[in-house]
């Protein structure tokens, strides 16, 4: 099974922007996002909220999607 990591934290980053704020633009509860943001490497991820964050960064799911292993 293969491994992502989603690179929220540098997203984030380019737009000045805490998780907190990602949180709020994108609809997606703040634990998740900082879940997701914390983690190395991660085997499943919640689709919905991939591709609303994908949205607020104004960016493609490949984009914010790092494959780690596959």
């Amino acid at each position: 099974m293969g491994l992502v990591r989603l690179k929220i934290r540098e997203l984030a980053q380019e737009k000045g922007w805490t998780l907190k704020e990602v949180s709020d633009r994108s609809g997606v509860i703040y634990s998740t996002v900082r879940s997701y943001a914390r983690r190395p490497g991660m085997s499943m991820v919640d689709y919905t909220a991939l591709y609303k964050m994908a949205r607020t960064f104004d960016v493609m799911i490949e984009d914010l999607v790092e494959i780690l292993q596959e």
